[in-house]
């Protein structure tokens, strides 16, 4: 008998893998079912970038393998960009390296920051994929505790109450998916100096810092950032581009360095037409954001309706694609999305997934049209 990995042990295939297959077998069966539950964008990204993408399929070499760490002018135009918007000032020949997704980073950064008995520190609730990628690899999860009555934010007091000693990566993740917390200054510099005074690498997770954000804030421009930190972004959320598999890692050139030593020994390097269509995205003026913020804000809008109906407490101050809020039922939340699947043909994500701390929470998407959302309002 051929064994599997034990590095596969306790882990299970993405929540949202299966339960897609099991949403897609109920549209088969002849169910209109209206998906709520994740966050890819239904929207169109800019026409300019799909026309430099078409563009870009004929030009000389562009089929070729290409640099690991990306064109020069796309990593040009990414220091461009946190420029304008963040204020943040990057050298694009060594603080930036691109990814196929932001995904793929946490990958990489785990893969090349950790050793044998290094310990992680991940927010619960929190994006899955900090778990599942540290769990493959064999290293030690800390959790640290994310609750509404703190806005979502660590505790730093109680965590450096903790043996620390071992812990080599903080995962944060601000605006925090899924509550919608939207960091501050001072908070990020908090956090600088805690990584800091424990020798701990901080990576920011930042897709989310446009959409419905009056503050867009990179960590990457306070002080003392480089020295601790790392940060991630991606074109996915920020111009509807998740299927373009777009991200990149942004650090001090060490750090940039060390995550290249592991990238280029996995992939070839990003299809050139697509480096191309990111180069048009980032050159997007803040336009863009306002008209994609007023589609977002008028659906948000909606599906505070949608949540009032199912008598879910939730906030409005909050920044990102979803509405996170808090069910009233004393059921758990996967029981309650089931429930809500099966009798009203909704779907929408159980807060659960996310961590221990998000059970009493579902997630809405914002990434469906108004009309469909007006219909599920109507359902009940």
């Amino acid at each position: 008998m051929i064994e599997f990995s034990n590095r596969v042990d306790g882990i299970t295939e993405y929540y949202f893998s299966s339960k897609l297959r099991e949403v897609k077998s109920l549209i088969d069966a002849g169910n209109e079912i209206i998906n709520l539950g994740i966050g890819s964008p239904d929207l169109s990204p800019p026409d300019s970038v799909v026309k430099k993408l078409k563009e870009s399929l004929n030009k000389e070499g562009a089929h070729k393998y290409q640099n690991y760490k990306g064109i020069d002018a796309y990593r040009k135009e990414i220091s461009n960009f946190y420029k304008l918007h963040y204020g943040c000032d990057l050298n694009y020949q060594s603080e930036i390296l691109p990814l196929i997704g932001s995904k793929e980073g946490i990958f990489h950064i785990s893969m090349s920051f950790l050793s044998e008995n290094d310990k992680v520190l991940i927010p619960n609730p929190g994006y899955p994929t900090y778990s599942s990628i540290t769990n493959l690899i064999g290293n030690e999860i800390i959790y640290y505790d994310l609750i509404e009555k703190n806005h979502w934010f660590p505790d730093l007091k109680k965590l450096s109450r903790l043996d620390l000693s071992k812990v080599k990566i903080m995962w944060i993740n601000y605006p925090h998916m899924p509550t919608g917390a939207a960091p501050s200054v001072s908070f990020f510099s908090e956090m600088i100096d805690f990584a800091r005074s424990n020798s701990i690498l901080l990576v920011n997770d930042n897709p989310y810092s446009f959409i419905l954000n009056d503050n867009p804030l990179s960590i990457m421009n306070i002080d003392g950032a480089k020295d601790v930190c790392i940060e991630l972004n991606s074109l996915s959320k920020s111009f509807n581009m998740a299927g373009w598999r777009l991200g990149f890692a942004v650090g001090k050139p060490a750090f940039i360095s060390n995550i290249l030593k592991v990238k280029s020994n996995i992939d070839s390097g990003m299809f050139f037409p697509i480096q191309m269509g990111a180069i048009s995205a980032l050159k997007q003026s803040k336009d863009w954001f306002l008209a994609l913020n007023k589609e977002y804000s008028n659906r948000r809008k909606l599906m505070w309706q949608l949540a009032d109906k199912l008598n879910c407490r939730f906030s409005k101050n909050s920044s990102g694609m979803f509405v996170w809020a808090k069910i009233n039922d004393k059921i758990t939340s996967k029981e309650y999305v089931d429930n809500l699947l099966y009798d009203k043909n909704i779907f929408i994500a159980p807060g659960s997934i996310f961590g221990s701390n998000g059970e009493g929470y579902v997630r809405f998407s914002l990434c469906n049209s108004e009309a469909n959302i007006i219909k599920a309002i109507s359902r009940l």
